[in-house]
């Protein structure tokens, strides 16, 4: 090993990951082995043992961590779960309940999820919803003739109110006028 086992301890404590791809520890009580970056539970120092590669870790008997996952080499886990949470949002932004209970699959609270997503795309999770949303009411303004309740219940809205101070702080204006001419004014 070109590290010491205190240095290599010091970055599995601290999830350093300018220590990824130079070592790889393991767990001893789990079974599997990690990037020192991992963000699972510090293990206790004495069922850690550490590898060089993958397949000494392998050949020990010890499976890729599902988290950190250092069998991919490319693998960048807070990526995965923006491109996964944004994956979710696209699917049922309009389906409150079900986006929460999809997104707590994810292993990840809620906090942390919005950094992680807002990193990758510039935006927090509710604003990129928001914006979802808003663009799927005008749509339905402009290419249907469902009731505004309606469009409104569609949306997600489950009551008139919510759905008109929504729509007018993501527009400037109501669904009535906007359907009825303010279209033209590239609203």
């Amino acid at each position: 090993m070109q590290f010491a086992e205190d240095e290599m301890w010091g970055a599995v404590v601290d999830c350093d990951d300018n220590y990824d791809g130079r070592f790889l520890y393991a767990v001893k009580t789990v079974g599997v082995y990690c990037r020192p970056s991992c963000k699972s539970r510090t293990p206790l120092r004495k069922n850690v043992c550490y590898f060089e590669t993958q397949e000494n870790a392998q050949n020990a008997g010890f499976r890729p961590c599902k988290r950190c996952r250092p069998d991919l080499t490319d693998y960048v886990p807070v990526l995965e779960i923006a491109r996964q949470t944004k994956e979710l949002i696209d699917g049922y932004y309009c389906q409150r309940e079900q986006l929460i209970r999809e997104m707590k699959q994810l292993g990840v609270t809620t906090n942390h999820l919005a950094v992680i997503f807002k990193q990758q795309y510039g935006v927090p999770p509710i604003q990129y919803i928001n914006r979802l949303r808003a663009e799927q009411v005008k749509k339905m303004l402009t290419e249907t003739d469902m009731s505004i309740i309606d469009i409104a219940g569609d949306i997600g809205f489950d009551s008139l109110p919510a759905f008109y101070s929504f729509f007018k702080r993501q527009t400037g204006t109501t669904p009535k006028k906007y359907r009825g001419g303010a279209i033209g004014g590239g609203k």
